[in-house]
């Protein structure tokens, strides 16, 4: 967009940093930084257009995106352009991704490309590797305290190996998801060290509090994150002799983004990454971006402004890489990660759907869709141009934040019906199947959130401990049930390392004391291949999960309906145990697909005589595209087997697998 003042500003920043930029082709890069920059100057105005030296940190952000423009491969320019040609490339349902750690996956970095055929084998073509940054020993969350932004924990391996890993991928056709953190910095970072050294200019890169006055006015309303391990949200450091706000952990150091040299530091390391190879970048903790005394300090509008100031960014320098918002907040709320545009998300074009994940375990635990049906009534539609990833396990805990509206509109008190959960997947209500423990518990109010392996939550633990076959087969429905659920319900789907061979809890963090305290370890499992070379025995646990998820997954990327284009329409079905919605293709309207799940362990019928309006079925059987199978009909009253789900057509499946 043209506009003036911002434009005129633009000249006189390019007209002081000419001299410096010695390359001479920047087409690309001036005509996508003409095209960005009104929106990059009127958020950075906005945030920070009162400080004097407002003029010298914007020519400081453009010179810096020059300098990641120059530094951007050939290859990266070119898969730019690509994706510039096909906007709407990462809506298509060809893509279906795995979030794994390097270390628990395959040990390190060559670890994991040596591992692509297997990968590649299962169907997957998108590669989340959880963190990898250099983190201190001990004190790490998992990779998301990090000491240093550019760098590789060595245990993983080395810049070459993750750049040699990102050109093995998309030799594959396989996209590269990378984390940067970007709330907070371990304490043991080198800005946090300059800044216990007394440097004024590291302090403001955090928020410090020489009292408790104000740390105080601020918890009246911060909800707490890790209440077991790290109550409070600030941590006293005896070094600086003063109270630093610490909402994860107490070595975790909150970034101030008040201060524009921290917003171009991430912007700077995003751009970093984009440049090593990676398609996707994941942002971390975006809700808390702000702080804000009398508030949550989560979701604040000016997180949003950040967000979409990063992604105006990167557009400039990295237009083929998208990002996603790690937004763990109510739908009302995670709906605005992907921006305020009627069409083009603006902030992040991928958001987690942790509703309808948690949706999803509520429905194994009471076997009804009731609660899955009404939350997904209350989910918000999203924008055109973004899409979300659906899961049903990844490395963090499960949380049980429907909304309080939606429990009491199907009849439950909402306080009854988490304590209930909790206790179901912990094993502990009569008849549970479940093997997970608590994670966070809050003793003030009983809440807590839940750790576990989906194969051990979902009941396969205890069935295999006592041999039972028709538990074994009950369990093995439920995780490709699960799986059916996030492979159709538009989207991106994404697996979560060793759930594809029915991986279960990995006790063995209770023995390393710096794990034992968190219980989530409990599902970050180290893959044990021999285990998994068992897919190939046919009749094995193994085999059957991985087959299964193996042809769900084929048989999804044919399916032109299941690309995410708005393109779903959840249906009401008068048994509650069923979970119905219709996707369609907009331009392939013969194509459209009828997706039903049954919780109950009881078979469950559909009515399909209430669908032939929309003219579906009438012209004989319906048949399942996932399964090839004819499900059984009798007067219209179409039988959906216990735990089962069926993607139903009214044309014959051409053979995919």
């Amino acid at each position: 967009m043209y506009e003036q003042v911002s434009h005129a500003l633009l000249n006189d920043i390019l007209d002081e940093l000419r001299p410096d930029l010695k390359r001479e082709d920047l087409r690309h890069f001036y005509t996508r930084l003409g095209a960005n920059f009104y929106a990059i100057h009127s958020l950075f105005s906005h945030l920070y257009g009162q400080r004097e030296d407002f003029f010298a940190q914007m020519t400081a952000l453009v010179d810096r995106l020059a300098r990641a423009y120059i530094d951007r491969p050939a290859e990266l320019e070119r898969i730019d352009m690509e994706r510039e040609e096909d906007h709407n490339w990462f809506l298509s349902q060809e893509h279906v991704g795995m979030a794994l750690y390097c270390d628990g996956f395959a040990g390190d970095l060559k670890g994991v490309e040596s591992h692509l055929p297997y990968l590649s084998e299962l169907g997957i073509n998108m590669v989340h590797v959880l963190p990898i940054l250099a983190c201190p020993e001990g004190a790490s969350d998992g990779g998301y305290a990090v000491k240093d932004f550019r760098d590789i924990d060595e245990r993983f391996g080395t810049l070459d190996d993750l750049r040699g890993l990102a050109e093995s991928m998309r030799k594959r056709g396989m996209l590269l998801t990378l984390d940067v953190i970007v709330n907070h910095t371990s304490d043991e970072h080198l800005w946090a060290a300059r800044a216990k050294a007394g440097y004024p200019d590291f302090q403001d890169f955090y928020y410090l509090f020489d009292s408790r006055d104000m740390p105080d006015m601020f918890e009246e309303t911060m909800p707490e994150i890790f209440p077991e391990t790290s109550p409070g949200s600030f941590t006293w450091d005896p070094t600086l002799e003063k109270w630093v706000m610490t909402v994860f952990n107490g070595y975790q150091w909150d970034l101030n983004y008040t201060n524009p040299r921290v917003l171009m530091e991430m912007v700077d390391i995003i751009l970093f990454w984009a440049n090593q190879g990676a398609d996707i970048i994941r942002l971390d903790a975006v809700a808390f971006l702000w702080k804000k005394l009398g508030t949550t300090c989560q979701n604040e509008r000016e997180a949003h402004l950040i967000l979409q100031l990063m992604k105006d960014c990167c557009q400039v320098v990295a237009p083929g890489v998208l990002f996603i918002a790690e937004a763990i907040v109510a739908p009302l709320e995670v709906i605005k990660y992907f921006g305020e545009d009627a069409v083009v998300a603006k902030e992040c074009e991928i958001a987690y759907n942790a509703t309808f994940m948690a949706l999803l375990w509520n429905s194994i635990a009471t076997k009804s869709a009731e609660l899955l049906d009404q939350g997904i009534k209350s989910l918000p539609n999203k924008l055109d141009r973004a899409t979300w990833l659906n899961y049903a396990r990844c490395h963090d805990d499960i949380g049980l934040g429907f909304d309080d509206t939606d429990i009491r509109a199907i009849g439950a008190d909402p306080r009854a019906h988490r304590h209930f959960l909790i206790d179901w997947f912990i094993g502990k209500f009569e008849g549970s199947p479940a093997r997970g423990r608590p994670f966070g518990v809050n003793e003030k109010t009983g809440d807590a959130r839940i750790s576990g392996s989906l194969a051990s939550l979902v009941g396969l633990e205890s069935a295999i401990e006592t041999g039972e076959s028709d538990a074994i087969d009950l369990a093995i429905s439920r995780v490709l049930l699960l799986h059916g659920m996030i492979m159709s319900f538009g989207g991106i789907p994404l697996l979560y390392y060793g759930d594809e061979i029915g991986t279960l809890n990995d006790y063995s963090f209770l023995e390393e004391e710096l794990k034992a305290g968190d219980t989530r370890w409990l599902h970050r499992p180290r893959i044990d291949w021999e285990k998994a070379e068992r897919r190939r025995e046919h009749g094995s646990v193994e085999q059957r999960i991985f087959d299964g998820l193996k042809r769900m997954i084929s048989v999804r990327k044919t399916i032109p309906a299941f690309a995410d284009f708005n393109n779903r329409e959840l249906l009401e079905v008068e048994n509650p145990h069923l979970f119905a919605f219709l996707r369609t293709h907009p331009q392939l309207s013969a194509d459209a697909v009828l997706v039903v799940a049954n919780f109950d362990l009881k078979p469950s019928y559909l009515d399909l005589s209430s669908l032939k309006h929309r003219g579906l079925f009438h012209f004989g059987q319906p048949y399942d595209v996932c399964s090839g199978e004819t499900p059984g009909v009798f007067n219209d009253r179409l039988v959906v087997p216990p735990c089962r789900f069926y993607w139903l057509t009214d044309q014959r499946p051409v053979a995919v697998f």
